[in-house]
């Protein structure tokens, strides 16, 4: 983990070292087929390169330039022996910066989750694995009262930058304002652990983001943290979340193939259970499934 990645998660008091890594998980077999229909280039190579933007627990835990934990690290270690190719790991600033360096060939995928929306899929491909919801957290007894997002109108609400939940606030604070109300006063942080951190010493409100990681945020903060606008939409329909790939890639197609083999042997299920991510699965991966439930 960088340096300033693990003085944030140090002050948060979180281990930067989990339980979790201890549990094991069945070894892939490479499987020929799947290997022969991988890029020359990646074939030749021998590795490819999965690009994130920073710690997304309980998925992506970054620990160091080249290398992270969690149950996204677990699923890249599983595909990598599956297409008999090492997965290397590498961290940019921002979402912004994790598409365009997919975009501009310099990385081969995002392992992610990465949110899946029709407007990202003009320009990469989705293969989706998870299924998210987004909801608020907020300091303990939720002493601003959020509940939902009618309840931001002049709050501070901490986002990742260049996220689908900071449009969604940014779109909320219009309505407060056409309302009479204050504006939502928008944060915007590169990183989890800083936005929970901005929370935690009361700078932020709350922190508007993805259920799980916040779940796994809060079951680390010794009780002063907790979720609040469960079970509403909070501007959302149903969220797709997966590895982001060249659009309209081979690549795309042997990952989503790959992914369909780790479902049925059952090392999915045991990577998402070990990480506490039961509610998150969905019955099957699939391509750019944000568009199907648009429609």
């Amino acid at each position: 983990m960088n340096k300033c990645a693990t003085a944030i998660l140090l002050a948060l008091g979180l281990s930067v070292s989990l339980a979790h890594a201890a549990e094991s998980l069945p070894t892939q077999k490479a499987d020929p087929a799947l290997h022969d229909r991988l890029p020359a280039a990646i074939k030749q190579a021998g590795k490819m390169t999965s690009v994130n933007n920073g710690s997304f627990p309980p998925y992506e835990i970054v620990n160091g330039p080249h290398a992270m934990d969690g149950a996204s690290a677990d699923l890249s270690n599983a595909l990598g022996q599956l297409l008999g190719v090492k997965i290397e790991h590498a961290t940019v600033s921002g979402l912004s910066g994790v598409l365009s360096g997919i975009n501009s060939g310099r990385y081969q995928l995002a392992i992610g989750p990465i949110g899946d929306y029709p407007d990202r899929q003009q320009k990469v491909d989705f293969i989706d694995f998870v299924q998210e919801f987004v909801v608020f957290g907020v300091q303990k007894g939720n002493p601003q009262k959020i509940n939902g997002l009618g309840d931001t109108c002049g709050k501070r609400i901490a986002v990742m930058a260049a996220g689908s939940a900071e449009q969604v606030i940014r779109k909320q604070s219009e309505a407060c304002v056409t309302a009479g109300k204050p504006a939502v006063v928008v944060q915007s942080f590169t990183d989890q652990p800083s936005s929970i951190l901005a929370v935690r010493s009361k700078r932020s409100d709350a922190f508007f983001s993805s259920q799980a990681p916040l779940t796994w945020f809060i079951d680390q903060a010794n009780g002063q943290l907790e979720l609040a606008g469960q079970g509403e939409k909070n501007g959302f329909g149903d969220i797709f979340q997966g590895t982001v790939v060249p659009k309209g890639s081979e690549l795309g197609k042997v990952v989503l193939d790959a992914y369909r083999q780790l479902y049925q042997n059952g090392t999915y299920t045991a990577i998402m259970k070990k990480w506490h991510l039961d509610g998150n699965m969905i019955d099957a991966p699939g391509l750019n499934l944000a568009q199907e439930a648009a429609k």
